[in-house]
Order: C-alpha cells, then structure tokens, then sequence
C-alpha cells in the first residue's frame, strides 16, 4: 500500500508542482490544502501518513497545524518547506517533533529522500538548514581570532602540550605562550591557569 500524503501551500504552482512530483513517484497524494485551517481539517478526517506543510500559510501556519496535530496526538508525520533560514523555526520544529525541515529551492531534489528518512523513523533536515545553523551558532569571538589563533586553540582541544605546540608549528614555546595570551584577551577571559582549557572544551564543537 503506497503512503498516503496531504500537501498544503497557498501557492497555486507549488502546490501543482508538489502534487505532480508526488503522483510521478508514486505516492498516493490524498488531498490537498490552500491554508492552514484546511490542511488540519483534512489530516485530522484522512490521518495521512505524511502531511507536507508550507510554513506559511493564511490562518494557521504550517508549525500551528504541526502543533494542533501533536495536541490532537495524531500519528501524521509532518514535513515542512520554508524558504526560511531560520534557527527559531529549526528550534520550534524539533520541540513539536517534526520529522522534515526542506528548503523550498531543494524541495524536488530533497523530497524523495526527506520521505525515505521519515518512513523509516528518521528526521531530514536540509544540509543547507544544517550548515547555515552551524555558522550562525558559530561564538562571536571566534570571528575575531587570526587563522594562527584558531591552530593553537585546536592543538589545545587535541590535548597538545605548549611543547608539542610549539613543535608542530613550528615556533617557539615563548611564541606559543604570546598567541595564548592574546586569545585569553580577545576571548575575555580571565588569566587564571586552565580558564582556556576550560572554555576550549565548552566550545569544541566549534574549533575542531
């Protein structure tokens, strides 16, 4: 039995192309909705297995419908398409347990993996999205470190002492000690010993 799905845009082409894509892959397109009231209405009569919401759309929007849906504890996974980059949407979604985020310019090149993901239980969340949230979260002081600067904090994630430091880039322990001392100042931090190694490790997932 092919699963079953609800798309809902207040577009009239993005929708057509939507359902057109869909029925070309042999998806059972069940029906589909201009606004948000609509989309609910159906999903809440059908309980599709997939429900493809645009984010926005008159009277609810596609994460108001989402949240209704979790309210009224319905089995539907929802995908959502956006145009919008955007952490607080990311953040929302996930929080409503979400299975897709697409950027609508990746739509039919990501749709068909995005619904594989989630048949098998899986969240999809454009790389784009992904990436775009990974530079944002990226700390502001980072930005201010020379290329030099951020090779010594990542030696120092790595556990290397200032004489391995030293030894692999080849400068001197006292030069190793001197970029220290100018991150500790450009990080705000205070010059007790390990206040870098502290925020090193608090930090990694953004240096290495």
């Amino acid at each position: 039995m092919s699963t079953s799905i609800i798309i809902a845009d207040d577009h009239p082409l993005i929708l057509k192309g939507l359902n057109d894509f869909l029925l070309e892959k042999q998806f059972n397109v069940i029906a589909s909705a201009k606004n948000g009231k609509e989309a609910f209405t159906l999903i809440n009569a059908h309980k599709p297995d997939i429900a493809i919401l645009d984010i926005q759309m008159p009277i609810f929007t596609g994460l108001q419908v989402a949240e209704k849906c979790k309210d009224a504890n319905l089995d539907t996974k929802i995908i959502i398409i956006t145009f919008e980059k955007s952490e607080e949407i990311y953040n929302k979604a996930k929080s409503l347990g979400i299975y897709g985020y697409i950027l609508k310019e990746f739509a039919i090149a990501e749709l068909e993996i995005c619904i594989a993901n989630v048949l098998r239980e899986q969240n999809y969340f454009s790389p784009e999205l992904i990436e775009y949230i990974e530079i944002k979260e990226t700390p502001e002081e980072l930005k201010s470190l020379t290329v030099t600067e951020m090779k010594v904090l990542k030696l120092i994630a790595q556990n290397e002492t200032g004489v391995m430091m030293a030894d692999s880039m080849n400068i001197s322990v006292r030069t190793v000690e001197k970029h220290k001392s100018n991150i500790i100042k450009k990080l705000n931090l205070n010059h007790k010993q390990n206040s870098l190694i502290i925020w090193v490790k608090e930090n990694e997932e953004h240096i290495l």
